[in-house]
């Protein structure tokens, strides 16, 4: 089994098919859309697919460490990290055909006028090993 990350964006990503902004659907083209998620996600978990998918709200700090003794320091939002990332979803498939396959159907989730949106997903594989440090 190998896993993956499917990631949704909000910008970044080419331009989806059906590429109407959601916060310019119906509340029923919402309903439909998170339906269509919630029903891929519960098919998944039967298979035993599924291992985890997260909305993600577009608010979002970025944080760094300044050094022993002092507070982290933070800034943003950055809109350009909080526009990019709209939420994930992460598999564990036989393999990378699977996996195309699944992000394909996942692709067609619908959107306005409960068409399906054709959006672009990135795919990632996780590393099946973790680096190591030679010295």
């Amino acid at each position: 089994m190998a896993k993956y990350l499917m990631l949704k964006h909000y910008r970044g990503a080419p331009a989806a098919v059906n590429n109407i902004p959601m916060d310019q659907w119906t509340p029923e083209e919402i309903s439909a859309h998170m339906r269509y998620m919630n029903e891929f996600a519960a098919r998944l978990e039967q298979t035993g697919e599924f291992v985890d998918a997260q909305a993600l709200a577009p608010e979002g700090t970025f944080v760094r460490y300044d050094g022993e003794g002092r507070p982290p320091v933070t800034d943003g939002p950055f809109a350009e990290t909080k526009d990019l990332i709209a939420g994930w979803m992460v598999i564990d498939v036989e393999g990378y055909e699977r996996a195309v396959e699944l992000a394909g159907e996942l692709s067609a989730a619908p959107g306005a006028a409960g068409k399906p949106i054709h959006e672009w997903l990135e795919l990632r594989p996780f590393l099946n090993e973790r680096p190591s440090v030679t010295e």
